[in-house]
């Protein structure tokens, strides 16, 4: 996996931002190239490289499965990580100024994960999921401790229509005193789409309000349906 910091700089960051503060959610464009996305998939059988695996339906977390990285993480899946946070800590601080939050999301990623590791939150959280032919993921918030970084991705590694139909990526966002709004993000191979862990603000004629995110996967169709998932804090 070849993948650069500079083409998270190349992402078209205005157009990103402006979609989450409008949705909660954003597709970045292509961030993982096909091979990129293949060595990733080939991973998923590499069983050293995990800590835990997790069949979703033993749980009541849908049908499929996904596995966690063990540290060390691949060392471009880190340093893409941490390239990603640096970019999403001054949005994600100007989010907790909105909400009344402390805004002290550190600039550097290994700054905020030595503040994870303090309070107990050791385990890291990038994670490789898989789908089959009727699976499918509950929604779902990522939470994992009391510190939680407010933006994630997931990045689609199969290609739609080609290796799996169905399975799209579905968040759902519950206003006060409103019904909740389901946004569908549509993704390309090697396509990420940014989103709210939990809350996010939105602007009201009073000033900004909370609103809270959930997200999840509908049922797979058909083939086999691989993803990444990049969170930015670790768990307890």
């Amino acid at each position: 996996m070849t993948r650069k910091p500079s083409r998270i700089d190349a992402l078209d960051w205005p157009r990103i931002e402006a979609d989450l503060a409008t949705r909660g959610c954003a597709v970045t464009g292509q961030l993982f190239t096909p091979e990129e996305c293949a060595a990733l998939t080939a991973m998923y059988d590499e069983a050293h490289r995990f800590r835990s695996r997790v069949v979703m339906q033993r749980h009541g977390f849908g049908q499929g499965e996904y596995q966690y990285f063990a540290n060390p993480l691949p060392p471009r899946l880190a340093a893409c990580r941490s390239a990603l946070y640096e970019r999403l800590a001054p949005l994600a601080n100007a989010w907790a100024t909105a909400m009344g939050q402390p805004a002290d999301y550190p600039p550097d990623h290994a700054a905020y994960l030595a503040r994870c590791h303090a309070a107990g939150q050791l385990r890291p959280t990038p994670l490789l999921l898989r789908y089959d032919e009727g699976d499918y993921n509950c929604l779902h918030q990522d939470l994992y401790g009391d510190l939680q970084f407010p933006l994630q991705l997931t990045v689609l590694l199969s290609k739609p229509g080609e290796d799996f139909t169905g399975g799209e990526f579905v968040l759902t966002e519950q206003r006060p005193r409103m019904q909740s709004r389901a946004e569908v993000a549509p993704l390309a191979q090697g396509e990420a789409v940014i989103f709210a862990v939990n809350q996010r603000p939105v602007a009201g004629t009073r000033g900004s309000y909370r609103v809270t995110m959930r997200h999840g996967v509908s049922r797979v169709r058909s083939g086999r349906r691989h993803t990444l998932g990049i969170i930015f804090h670790d768990a307890r």
